[in-house]
């Protein structure tokens, strides 16, 4: 053989601009940490662009373990005004950024004051400081590392505005990556916006949907939303789930229900407290046997609907855990919660625990609006079941009867064409998008 003549695939170089990467924990930054670190599988170098002195609200320092050894990342320092606001409140602060926005009218003072600061001044998000000193340096980067192909990722959305102004300056290829909507995500209408900042906030999305080659978007949804506001092609990339090395636990010997994840005050399903509640009265075995758990930050108007409907008791929440860690909690947990606000705007959420619940071999108990497109995913992967928020006797039946299998030892699920959701799967379909239009 003369080796000579052997064509050597070359190796694709491309940048990422993201905001959330380890030690952030929660779920923004397990998407692109997944990508990173299967890339280089298909022949793609990453080079990840990150802020060297972020403010994330939560941190789990076992995930530098996943940063992919083949990856390069680079780090410039970040102005975040987090940081001055949390001299008036830091646990507001911190709330706030992570998404737990508290009912409008128990919103204190100061709460007020910095949602309307973070919709109307910081436009689109608190992290804009960094759009600036991003682009000059990531000018000269690119140039002297000859890469041609930039992905930015948001939330938070201000990222896509290095990529807009790259673009504008380089004329280099743009993929935005949009893990949530931007204008019509849930949170957005309680930022107090005026008309002014409303109309800004909308005009940069479209600017930003008009300008890059390419965009990513995690929901069927999502993708039919955008196309009413660009022309430019979408490809839809669902989050997943990865190969998990984790100890075993033996399952629960009590029945939980279990919710991994942030509990938001407006992902508060009244009607799943209402069935607990008639359950325990009805079903004395139930009673004893049952347990809730939760895991991670859970908003104070979850708490009280909770008292309200006499289920403290049966609660045992263990706040927030290092990724691997929740992952064990989850596979010994009876039966999975998944929750949902029950609106328009989130039809297209497809939260991403949802694929590491598929993966668990336990039962999905799901609450979400109707069409939502997370409930077709759980249909056609027999993992769980589906309920829209007025189906209060059907997902009585349904707990009935999980906690019935619980009592005979034989509560499990049977998954089916779970492959395409594997973080290999979907970085193998992103590497063909790459390689074939760029």
């Amino acid at each position: 053989m003369c080796l000579k003549n052997i064509k050597l695939q070359p190796t694709k170089k491309i940048l990422i601009i993201s905001y959330y990467w380890p030690p952030a924990g929660g779920p923004g930054v397990q998407r692109w940490l997944k990508f990173v670190k299967y890339l280089p599988d298909f022949k793609i170098e990453p080079h990840v662009y990150i802020p060297e002195n972020p403010t994330y609200p939560l941190i789990d320092e076992k995930l530098m373990r996943e940063v992919s050894d083949k990856a390069i990342i680079i780090k410039k320092p970040i102005f975040e005004p987090y940081g001055l606001a949390s001299v008036f409140s830091k646990n507001k602060t911190k709330k706030i950024s992570s998404g737990i926005i508290p009912n409008q009218k128990k919103q204190s003072f100061v709460e007020k004051a910095m949602l309307w600061i973070r919709g109307n001044v910081f436009i689109p998000d608190a992290r804009v400081f960094w759009v600036k000193p991003s682009v000059k340096f990531l000018k000269q980067y690119l140039q002297e590392n000859q890469i041609d192909t930039i992905i930015t990722t948001g939330p938070p959305h201000s990222l896509h505005l290095i990529g807009l102004q790259l673009k504008k300056e380089l004329n280099i290829t743009w993929l935005a990556d949009f893990r949530d909507p931007w204008t019509t995500i849930g949170y957005h209408k309680q930022l107090k916006l005026s008309s002014w900042a409303a109309k800004k906030h909308k005009d940069l999305e479209k600017e930003v949907m008009n300008t890059c080659d390419q965009l990513l978007v995690t929901s069927p949804t999502t993708k039919t939303e955008f196309e009413a506001i660009t022309s430019k092609p979408i490809e839809v990339i669902t989050n997943g789930y990865d190969v998990e090395k984790v100890n075993k636990k033996p399952l629960d010997k009590k029945f939980t229900l279990a919710h991994i994840g942030s509990f938001l005050s407006a992902r508060n399903p009244r009607i799943l407290w209402k069935a607990l509640k008639e359950l325990t009265k009805e079903n004395p075995e139930f009673k004893k046997q049952f347990q809730l758990k939760l895991i991670g930050a859970v908003s104070a108007e979850v708490f009280q609907a909770l008292k309200e409907f006499k289920l403290e008791k049966y609660v045992n929440h263990l706040g927030y855990l290092p990724h691997d860690e929740a992952i064990i909690e989850q596979r010994s947990s009876q039966v999975l919660l998944l929750i949902e606000i029950d609106s328009e705007e989130t039809k297209c959420i497809i939260p991403g625990k949802l694929f590491e619940y598929m993966v668990s071999e336990r039962p999905i108990i799901a609450i979400g609006p109707e069409h939502a497109d997370f409930a077709q995913i759980i249909k056609e992967t027999n993992t769980g079941t589906f309920f829209k928020y007025d189906e209060l006797e059907a997902l009585k039946v349904q707990i009935l009867n999980y906690f019935e299998q619980y009592q005979q030892n034989n509560l499990k699920v049977y998954p089916v064409g779970l492959q395409q959701y594997s973080r290999k799967s979907l970085t193998e379909k992103l590497a063909k998008l790459l390689n074939s239009k760029f």
